[in-house]
């Protein structure tokens, strides 16, 4: 693996602790763009071949292995091939979903998801988007993609202050993130997630570590930063990537997109005791 570019002071803090005890850290990850490349469809989404053996040796040494995403988790343990991973935790749809040992804990979806869902296609041919624009549907939320349009980011700055509206009128929020804005409920933050699930275990992490590549993520980020403000040591990984950069800029380290982030999950594992 090429050397991560930046590690900082804090960040070297970070994986010193992990190193030290990490039967006590705390390691997450986003999926998309981080454990697995972005491509033009989110259904033909696969994670980097090299990311399911690297997290399957990682969790037995790490106090807590958790995947923090916006899809389904369901989906993600799909896509990832994640099932046979003895205590991976996967925390879907930014937390509201469950899947922990074959088990999945999915909530009913607030009723403005359903009311955005009829109004969503006419909002759209109304606001004359592209016809390469297309939904994605994660029950708990909906995502709207340009991705595959002539020009992406006109679309999807077109879209945004329509959608922006929808979502007030539903009850819901957008989400921001690389070619796609998303509407769904309020409360749902991966920065939320993260801390409730490191609440929910009970102990004092040794250390904290989120990897991601997109804006949604800058929640998980400001979640392992207050963390730090708490005195638990953190590090924050970017999945670098030339669409978003924001991450880079607050990340400790960035390693070159999913590739890099299993290169740098071999050098921990090769580095721990």
């Amino acid at each position: 693996m090429n050397s991560p570019r930046s590690v900082t002071a804090a960040g070297a803090d970070g994986l010193d602790a992990i190193r030290k005890s990490p039967s006590e850290a705390v390691l997450g990850f986003d999926f998309d763009g981080t454990l697995a490349p972005i491509v033009d469809d989110p259904a033909s989404a696969r994670a980097h071949p090299g990311a399911a053996p690297a997290l399957a040796r990682l969790a037995p040494r790490v106090g807590a292995l958790v995947i923090v995403t916006g899809r389904p988790a369901a989906v993600a343990v799909e896509y990832g091939g994640f099932e046979g991973i003895d205590g991976l935790v996967v925390l879907g749809q930014y937390g509201l979903e469950r899947w922990e040992s074959g088990v999945l804990t999915v909530p009913e979806p607030p009723p403005g998801v359903a009311e955005a869902r009829a109004k969503l296609p006419g909002v759209l041919e109304a606001a004359g988007a592209p016809p390469e624009t297309f939904i994605e549907d994660k029950g708990q939320a909906l995502a709207v993609h340009t991705r595959r349009c002539a020009e992406p980011e006109v679309a999807l700055e077109r879209l945004r202050g329509i959608l922006a509206a929808l979502a007030e009128r539903t009850g819901l929020t957008v989400e921001p993130g690389r070619l796609v804005l998303e509407l769904r409920p309020h409360g749902m933050d991966k920065g939320m997630a993260l801390r409730s699930f490191i609440a929910d275990r009970g102990t004092r992490p040794s250390a904290v570590l989120f990897a991601g590549d997109d804006l949604g993520d800058l929640a998980a980020f400001e979640a392992v930063e207050s963390l730090r403000a708490e005195g638990v040591p953190g590090v924050l990984v970017c999945s670098g990537s030339a669409e978003v950069t924001a991450l880079a800029e607050r990340a400790d380290l960035v390693v070159d997109g999913p590739a890099g982030v299993v290169g740098f999950l071999g050098t921990l594992l090769d580095s721990a005791p």
